[in-house]
């Protein structure tokens, strides 16, 4: 097997660890808060310092990639968030958890913008489809094996204690694989195991004052703050939502609430083969679409399986969008600025994760929980028009 095709073999993996933990707080938090006693909506407090520390790596994750190589960022981010997982599992009290947030952040933001950008660069649009994918498979799997354990009579302790030994294994295989990047790290791939040319990108991390007056930036960092703050809020509280909103059962609504990372998984899995095809422009666009059935879905005065269907088909609408909108970076802002562009796109939804689940979860104690659906509304609303401007510009740059 080519050595190209092992790495990107470590990339995919390096994905699924990146997405495991992501999700499985918003399934086990139902079980945990009241053991440690305090209110429903201190799970925003956790998610909020997390994306506060993945903004931190974000920003200055071009340094890091450029002083230590993709390969070895890429490792010790995966044992940071191994690190804290384990920590979840024997924390006590709340104030641990929030200790622990730092160490995941930082560890999340780190290897997000430097597998984006490699991939962005060195590989097919297929593969940034397939690649985001696997963090759905990630995703998908947190919420099911804290689930898994909740239905047998088990704590989350335990739970996290799984996902916390999985992220190991992976850590240390990504440590074993380091030389592999270190004789890929300056050609490009194309995704069929032939390389070309290095591009030419700097690899500074230049400050967003020198790219918010350019056009399109503002509309660009918009769109990654609403799409992020969508699937953030949607994931987050979804199993919340069908507990306190249609009254299903604590361990139903942990499985249930994987569904959503289900269906963002099997969107990015078709969306691999029909991208190049139809481009990121239209993919976006359907999109935006799927999303917009599965929300009429949520709110429609019907059973609790439109309330799952409506879940589902938010998944695979939010499936294309954000592996799009990072693969059109390049034609957008130039191949040269990409990675600094990149890491200041995903500060800013990274921002929108920080902010937004945690103001809806004063939302959900204060007003109620009902407003779910609507607040993903206003998100998406504010996605497609920024996303249509920049789909503008791009007709216009072309002409």
């Amino acid at each position: 097997m080519k050595k190209s095709v092992i790495l990107l073999i470590i990339i995919y993996i390096a994905f699924i660890s990146l997405g495991l933990p992501d999700s499985v707080l918003g399934s086990a938090w139902p079980s945990m808060y009241g053991g440690f006693g305090v209110p429903l909506s201190y799970a925003g407090i956790l998610t909020m310092i997390t994306a506060g520390c993945t903004i931190i790596s974000s920003v200055f994750s071009a340094r890091l990639i450029k002083r230590f190589g993709t390969g070895l960022v890429t490792a010790v981010s995966v044992l940071m968030t191994a690190v804290a997982l384990l920590g979840y599992a024997n924390a006590t009290r709340f104030y641990q958890l929030v200790i622990l947030a730092v160490p995941y952040g930082l560890g999340a933001g780190s290897v997000d913008v430097a597998l984006n950008h490699y991939v962005t660069v060195h590989y097919k649009a297929r593969h940034m489809s397939w690649l985001h994918c696997f963090w759905g498979v990630g995703a998908t799997a947190g919420p099911l094996i804290m689930g898994a354990w909740l239905g047998a009579g088990k704590s989350w302790n335990i739970g996290y204690m799984t996902l916390a030994i999985i992220q190991l294994v992976l850590a240390a295989g990504m440590f074993v694989t380091l030389p592999l990047w270190g004789k890929n790290d300056s050609h490009k791939e194309t995704g069929d195991g032939e390389q070309e040319g290095a591009t030419n990108e700097d690899g500074t991390n230049e400050g967003i004052s020198k790219y918010i007056g350019k056009k399109g930036t503002l509309s660009a960092l918009i769109a990654f703050y609403a799409y992020n703050a969508l699937e953030a809020t949607a994931g987050i509280w979804a199993a919340s939502y069908l507990v306190l909103g249609r009254s299903i059962a604590g361990e139903t609504a942990a499985k249930w609430a994987s569904l959503f990372y289900m269906g963002i998984t099997g969107g990015r899995l078709i969306s691999g083969f029909i991208t190049e095809r139809f481009g990121d422009k239209n993919m976006i666009r359907l999109g935006h679409g799927v999303i917009a059935l599965g929300l009429l879905l949520m709110v429609l005065p019907i059973t609790d399986l439109g309330a799952l269907l409506g879940l589902i088909l938010i998944g695979v609408g939010c499936a294309p969008i954000y592996p799009c909108l990072i693969h059109q970076t390049p034609e957008l802002f130039g191949k040269e600025k990409a990675q600094s562009m990149i890491g200041i796109q995903m500060a800013s939804a990274y921002i929108g994760c920080t902010l937004m689940p945690p103001l809806f979860g004063i939302i959900g104690d204060n007003i109620s929980i009902h407003f779910y659906s609507v607040y993903l509304i206003v998100m998406l609303a504010l996605m497609f028009v920024t996303s249509e401007y920049l789909n503008r510009m791009r007709v216009n740059k072309n002409r």
